[in-house]
């Protein structure tokens, strides 16, 4: 459906207001269906993110200065995050041997076992993209990136 018809607004300053707000309106639909697949699992949004980065790190521990650095979402309290997630048993959060201050972040068999359920679902339910070819998919991440250069 287009944008016109998703905002009910037919006139736009011009294309690259339409094309903002595209992407912003997309971006949170995306978000939204995202979430509504994940709910089922328990997980939020930043906690699949703060999964996701832990088992790319695995099974080298993080920081959260690490997860901070990568999380998709800035403004999310990547502490709070890991608190939750150390409470479902997904994460360990353990003094760090090398610095007493520091405090090192793994995710657990347990986190490592439901994202591989969490991408079976996702494999199964692709969410808005799976209408794009190869082609359009990386013509689309090009475009992505030349916005925020």
């Amino acid at each position: 459906m287009k944008i016109e018809d998703e905002i009910k607004q037919t006139v736009f300053r011009d294309s690259h207001q339409k094309a903002h707000i595209n992407v912003m309106y997309t971006a949170g639909w995306l978000g939204q269906r995202q979430a509504a697949a994940f709910k089922s699992f328990g997980v939020t949004l930043p906690q699949f993110n703060i999964l996701r980065i832990l088992r790319g790190q695995h099974p080298k521990p993080s920081t959260v200065n690490l997860l901070i650095e990568r999380m998709l979402d800035k403004t999310s309290n990547a502490s709070r995050i890991v608190d939750k997630l150390e409470s479902k048993a997904l994460v360990t959060r353990t003094v760090c041997p090398s610095n007493r201050r520091a405090v090192d972040i793994c995710i657990t068999d347990a986190g490592l076992e439901l994202l591989q359920r969490m991408d079976l679902v996702m494999q199964e339910q692709p969410i808005g993209l799976h209408n794009l070819t190869e082609e359009e998919a990386t013509q689309l991440s090009a475009l992505l990136d030349k916005i925020r250069d």
